[in-house]
């Protein structure tokens, strides 16, 4: 879970959607159909998707979003954003295990 501010920080999808390949970028020639996104950005090694770069700093597991600081487990129990650690979701109410 992350906040607003967040939401574009998210890693993108490597795999174009096939259903939209009579968008404008294809037409204008700017994208090729079935391009890996991940492989075509040539010098843009930093925004590459790598799932296992960071860990939790909570409970030290590796993080599978890019900039995390919390793994998902661990930002839901404290109602945290996993990328900035912004309090968004208030947990008193909830009942959860404390493993």
């Amino acid at each position: 879970m992350v906040c607003k501010k967040c939401e574009r920080k998210l890693s993108k999808v490597a795999a174009p959607d096939p259903f939209t390949s009579s968008s404008s970028a294809i037409k204008e020639g700017s994208r090729k159909v079935g391009e890996n996104k991940l492989l075509s950005r040539p010098g843009s090694s930093k925004n590459r998707y790598q799932p296992y770069q960071g860990k939790c700093k909570d409970c030290k597991q590796p993080c599978t979003q890019n900039n995390a600081k919390y793994c998902h487990g661990c930002a839901y129990k404290k109602g945290l954003c996993s990328i900035c650690g912004k309090k968004i979701l208030d947990t008193t109410g909830y009942v959860m295990s404390s493993k």
